[in-house]
């Protein structure tokens, strides 16, 4: 079992490793950009923003639907059980979050401390953790549970497809779609929206977490009847 363990995190890890290169290289030379613009327009009236975890978010979340074709399905058919690789999947999605949270933590620290030392004053990145509390430990938590709810979710989705195809994944979105159009007629979704929007804190993202762990609670149901 360990050395299946270990075999199954090598394997998602060097399946990962390419997008990850080609996604820092992108990020970054989107960063530089901007950051040359703001340099350039430095007399000029205004402020440039740059947003590092959107893009890290979208990542994880197309990284967590593709997981289970790409994945899921080359791991079982190396014989790997599915106890294991459900096992195995929470610890990569969980250490795939916390690798990109901790190093968008270290950039962003890095660049705004280069900034300061060049009086580069018109440029700033934009966080969730600046309508609580901005600082590093703030931004790694909340950027490890955005992404690993992000992951989890459409982990989820993507065994739905995988399992029922898309009429029956359809179905189920669809009946999710009509949830959310009856609950924004009856004013239940816009009470929730500013139930969050007046308590907004590190609760919300204890309450993310929660529901991460609740998705993927639901996946082992979908994952011990996948098949190749």
């Amino acid at each position: 079992m360990g050395r299946q363990f270990k075999g199954l995190l090598y394997f998602f890890s060097s399946n990962v490793r390419h997008s990850l290169l080609i996604f820092w290289t992108i990020l970054m030379s989107i960063l530089v950009v901007t950051l040359t613009i703001s340099y350039f327009l430095l007399n000029v009236e205004g402020e440039m923003a740059f947003s590092l975890t959107a893009p890290m978010y979208v990542y994880c979340g197309i990284m967590g639907f593709i997981t289970v074709k790409e994945m899921v399905p080359f791991s079982i058919k190396m014989g790997a059980t599915r106890k294991n690789l459900y096992v195995v999947i929470a610890i990569f999605f969980l250490l795939l979050s916390l690798f990109k949270a901790i190093a968008g933590t270290i950039i962003q620290v890095l660049v705004t401390s280069m900034n300061e030392a060049i009086g580069l004053n018109n440029f700033d990145f934009l966080h969730l953790a600046q309508f609580i509390d901005d600082t590093w430990y703030t931004r790694v938590v909340i950027d490890t549970a955005v992404m690993f709810f992000f992951l989890t979710l459409m982990f989820l989705l993507g065994l739905l497809f995988y399992r029922f195809g898309f009429a029956g994944a359809g179905s189920v979105l669809g009946i999710l779609l009509v949830g959310l159009l009856l609950s924004i007629a009856k004013g239940w979704a816009w009470d929730f929206i500013t139930n969050i929007v007046e308590s907004f804190g590190m609760t919300f993202f204890l309450q993310m977490t929660i529901m991460s762990i609740v998705f993927y609670v639901l996946s082992f149901f979908l994952v011990r009847r996948i098949t190749i």
